[in-house]
């Protein structure tokens, strides 16, 4: 069956989903007629590459997959993580080498330069550190810079577990120095891609990777980030997939702190120490915290945090956008209440936050 969901690789994913949309099935996209998926838009070409795949480059990475502990999760897998899926053309495989378990527990994405300065590196390690101890989990994308001190952060944690995305195939580890790093991640964590085995690395895939990261988060951290970077491409995709902001301010007169300014202009959260995050996390994060032994799934969190006032909220926000201020003023309960409700009945699907507020999705 993984060898059927490969296949999807040798189209544009968009056009897939489209045709799993329609289909219901990925057996019975196999089985429509060349004119069914020339009026569904697929080219003639990707309609060859669909009819006739690359059976030899398939089988080349599922072998791989074998000889090196690689697991292959398909979009339609019990297991595959549900904050990914709710992103807008989510990945239809994952190929992962570590924990998969890890991918659909409470994590946080921190990004940066890949140039930082002394001072940045020190603070992404520092809060990766924390906020591991918390439980959860540190994402990042295994670039230079901050992502590397955002993973060994983690793993300096003695419980720490780090998650990185490539944007590479997992058989062409991206620095090539960072193949330690990468199997300490292994053993600590997970590797994580979209793209095949063997795919090595081109720059349209890195934008590609980034909301991935954001979107197995809860929120993303960024700690410096020039106007023009990469750091504010996964900002952003946070931003479309409703997920919190965070943003560590810096010297005026240092280029690598004007977009972290600009994301707070634009209503990032201003963020000083771990606790400012821990804080906005609300609900979710203080089950995590109270949490003592075992293990719980996001599924559980999420359940657990929406118990009680949260969905009591959820009468106070309308199917249009309601804004926060309006929300807070019906509620008569304070800012900070009001955040972490809103963050419980949004990982459950209740609501969305929309540009100007929040729009009920469901009723009670």
């Amino acid at each position: 069956m993984k060898n059927i969901w490969l296949t999807s690789l040798f189209i544009p994913r968009k056009k897939f989903h489209g045709l799993l949309f329609h289909f219901k099935n990925i057996e019975n996209i196999f089985d429509a007629t060349k004119k069914e998926l020339q009026e569904l838009g697929l080219t003639n070409e990707e309609i060859n590459r669909l009819k006739n795949p690359d059976h030899k480059k398939i089988e080349t990475d599922l072998t791989w997959c074998k000889q090196n502990s690689c697991e292959i999760m398909t979009w339609n897998d019990e297991d595959y993580p549900p904050l990914l899926k709710e992103i807008h053309n989510p990945p239809l495989v994952l190929f992962i080498q570590g924990d998969k378990t890890l991918l659909s527990k409470p994590q946080l994405a921190i990004v940066g330069s890949r140039n930082p300065s002394h001072t940045g590196k020190e603070t992404a390690v520092e809060f990766a550190r924390y906020l591991s101890n918390t439980d959860l989990i540190i994402t990042s994308g295994l670039a230079a810079g901050i992502d590397a001190a955002s993973h060994e952060g983690a793993l300096l944690s003695e419980n720490g577990k780090t998650i990185a995305i490539t944007g590479t195939g997992l058989n062409y580890i991206y620095p090539h120095y960072h193949q330690t790093l990468a199997e300490k991640i292994k053993q600590r964590g997970a590797l994580v891609s979209e793209f095949s085995p063997h795919t090595e690395a081109t720059p349209k895939n890195f934008p590609q990777r980034n909301r991935i990261i954001s979107g197995l988060s809860l929120g993303v951290l960024v700690v410096e980030a020039a106007l023009k970077s990469g750091s504010l491409i996964t900002a952003h995709a946070a931003l479309e997939q409703g997920r919190e902001i965070f943003a560590v301010p810096g010297s005026i007169h240092n280029p690598l702190s004007r977009g972290c300014h600009q994301l707070i202009q634009q209503g990032a959260k201003l963020v000083e120490t771990a606790e400012d995050i821990l804080e906005e996390l609300g609900a979710l994060y203080a089950f995590i915290q109270q949490k003592t032994h075992g293990e719980i799934s996001l599924d559980q969190a999420k359940y657990a945090s929406t118990e009680g006032t949260p969905s009591q909220l959820l009468q106070y926000i309308a199917f249009e956008t309601t804004a926060f201020d309006i929300i807070l003023e019906r509620s008569g309960l304070t800012t900070s209440e009001v955040s972490s409700m809103l963050l419980s009945l949004e990982l459950t699907g209740y609501i969305k936050k929309v540009m100007g507020g929040y729009t009920r999705i469901k009723g009670k």
